[in-house]
């Protein structure tokens, strides 16, 4: 079971892939467990040297008691030191930011989230995968046929 951003590849360039954990409240990951979760308007951005994830939506747990959590609060994302400086550096470059695209569950349990470094794409860019997309599935369809 995985949450994704399916603009994201559509909107963007990727350029380095990295996973990272999250710091997350016991009712945040039992919402997560029932799918209740968006990242499609999320980025993340670096904060006295700490990465933080910003405007991930998950829905507040129907079970919660009083010590629910906020559906929109920043959370801290779980990288190296190294990893940290190193897109730091890389953030530098006018033009690069941040993506989430894909909130997922590791075979320990834990609950993850799939980053890129990317770069927007112009709209002759966006144009460009429209077509390609589309030469794809006709050359699929006159295969089938």
């Amino acid at each position: 079971m995985s949450i994704l951003n399916r603009k994201a590849r559509f909107q963007y360039n990727f350029i380095e892939e990295y996973i990272a954990g999250i710091q997350l409240f016991g009712t945040e990951v039992k919402s997560i467990r029932q799918n209740k979760a968006n990242i499609t308007e999320s980025f993340c951005q670096i904060k006295n040297g700490e990465l933080y994830s910003i405007n991930m939506y998950i829905s507040e747990y129907k079970f919660g008691t009083t010590w629910n959590h906020l559906s929109r609060r920043e959370r801290k994302l779980l990288l190296t030191k190294k990893e940290l400086i190193k897109i730091e550096k890389k953030l530098k470059v006018p033009g690069l930011t941040i993506i989430p695209n894909k909130l997922f569950f590791s075979e320990k349990g834990y609950v993850k989230i799939q980053i890129f470094l990317a770069k927007g794409k112009k709209i002759y860019d966006k144009r460009k995968s429209i077509k390609n997309r589309d030469m794809i599935r006709e050359i699929k369809e006159s295969f089938k046929r």
